[in-house]
């Protein structure tokens, strides 16, 4: 009897020692439980940012998210990264964005910036991922165009004078395509060519090449030395073809018949000015007497004169009429009479 009492009496100390460990274990573990609990409720309410020194982006619109890696709560951060700061407007454009602005965006939301801290750069500069369109590129294209649609019949190459500017086409754009045409300048030894720079059905930029044209045309050399007043011909001048900068004259031809006016050298390209039409022979002298003529239908008058001055057929001279004493001007006609200007 006494041993199985003391057995009992053994088992119920041991039981009591058991849940007292128990005890002192809960009591060292569930306030340091509680304590995490509390401690990670401090972190989701604090948020870390970091800014990288330069980064690319698709889109125009920029928010936190976007360009920064942020570390915090999952609602915060959710939060944090719709934030907006600010829009690339124009293709190229780079924006810079500093600490300062980001807590001021985040106070504005309701985020205190004694819960944010920072890491990496202390700006960021932000640019929007782009295709350029270079120069060349409008240059070739304006090319293209004028060789399928040749500005003139003697056009025959055309040089760039006036190149424009690359394009730059942001990430957006779409379906890109070119509407090239040819306007007008005012100048006529020069092309300029139109491109419209068009994503899906939006004219989206212009650009201009200006061409200077270059001419295939025909000169008249001199042969050989010809004196003035020498008649013009194939035998003393040939006629070469060369490219100008000018086009060739709508009325031009070879210069035959036409007279020099003065003394030509060998090998002188010969100007309007170097010639003169040769002229008719005086058909009727000073003081030579003439036939006043006046035909209308139904009647024919004439009158006896006296000239007054040298003429050739076509020109007008004074004429003393003899029967009124009257001096009158008349034309020259090709079979010598002269007819009065009434």
């Amino acid at each position: 009897m006494n041993g199985r009492n003391s057995n009992k009496t053994q088992e119920y100390k041991s039981t009591r020692i058991f849940a007292a460990c128990v005890v002192m274990i809960s009591a060292l573990f569930c306030p340091a439980s509680a304590n995490n609990k509390t401690s990670d409720s401090l972190k989701d309410s604090y948020l870390k940012i970091y800014l990288p020194r330069e980064i690319t982006v698709k889109d125009s619109n920029l928010s936190l998210g976007q360009v920064s890696i942020i570390r915090g709560g999952e609602s915060l951060v959710a939060k944090a990264g719709k934030i907006a700061l600010g829009r690339i407007s124009v293709p190229g454009q780079k924006i810079i964005i500093d600490r300062t602005m980001v807590l001021s965006r985040l106070a504005c939301n309701g985020i205190p910036t004694s819960k944010v801290t920072f890491t990496g750069s202390e700006k960021i500069t932000v640019k929007q991922r782009h295709h350029t369109i270079s120069s060349s590129d409008f240059v070739t294209l304006a090319n293209s165009f004028l060789e399928n649609n040749p500005p003139g019949d003697s056009v025959c190459r055309w040089n760039p004078v006036r190149k424009p500017k690359d394009f730059i086409i942001s990430a957006m754009s779409s379906d890109i395509r070119f509407s090239p045409r040819l306007v007008q300048t005012g100048v006529r030894n020069q092309a300029r060519i139109e491109i419209a720079v068009l994503s899906g059905s939006n004219k989206i930029g212009v650009r201009q090449v200006t061409f200077a044209l270059i001419y295939d045309r025909q000169q008249a050399v001199t042969k050989v030395y010809i004196p003035a007043g020498s008649v013009i011909s194939p035998e003393n001048i040939k006629i070469e073809k060369i490219q100008s900068n000018n086009p060739e004259p709508s009325n031009w031809k070879p210069p035959y018949g036409l007279i020099a006016k003065r003394r030509l050298p060998a090998n002188t390209v010969l100007r309007p000015n170097m010639l003169g039409s040769l002229k008719s022979p005086i058909i009727v002298k000073r003081n030579q007497n003439v036939v006043i003529r006046i035909e209308r239908p139904g009647f024919l008058i004439t009158a006896t004169g006296k000239s007054i001055q040298d003429g050739r057929a076509g020109e007008y001279i004074k004429v003393r009429n003899m029967d009124s004493q009257r001096i009158i001007l008349a034309r020259i006609s090709e079979d010598g009479s002269v007819e009065p200007v009434l």
